[in-house]
């Protein structure tokens, strides 16, 4: 009997303080190295965006696939890819953690253009603020103690 799965997920994570350090010019590349990195596990991307400070990608999984291993190797091979090819060099880490959210089939094309049309988005609304909503749409919340969270300074 084959596996079927029909799981998407509306990943989010930020660089190390949510630092503003992936410039523009050099995010395609980085979106691209990600989709790589998705297509070798047998994932599939329906979109990757962000801005300076963070990332959001809309995935399926393959059913062999678990999340925190997915978000973990996207996470440490393009650490490794930036800082190799030195793309953003102010770029020192990912921060710990991340979101991840599940949709319904009905979502999927509003959260695309959602995630394509984040530079529009962010003029409105901070990177906390959004994860804050987006948590609390989940019946979500920070964890009072996540310091590295509140205090972006560490």
């Amino acid at each position: 009997m084959a596996t079927y799965t029909q799981i998407l997920y509306h990943i989010v994570f930020s660089t190390k303080h949510r630092e503003r350090v992936l410039d523009a010019a050099h995010r395609e590349d980085l979106f691209r190295f990600i989709w790589g990195v998705l297509q070798n596990r047998q994932c599939h991307l329906y979109r990757i965006g962000g801005v300076e400070d963070h990332l959001h990608m809309l995935v399926t999984l393959h059913p062999c696939v678990a999340l925190a291993d997915l978000v973990k190797e996207i996470k440490t091979s393009s650490s490794a890819w930036i800082k190799g090819q030195n793309v953003f060099p102010a770029f020192s880490y990912w921060q710990e953690g991340y979101g991840a959210f599940t949709c319904s089939l009905e979502q999927k094309p509003a959260l695309i253009d959602y995630i394509r049309n984040q530079e529009v988005h962010h003029r409105q609304e901070t990177f906390q603020q959004e994860y804050q909503r987006l948590l609390s749409e989940a019946g979500l919340a920070i964890h009072e103690l996540d310091k590295e969270w509140r205090d972006p300074e560490g």
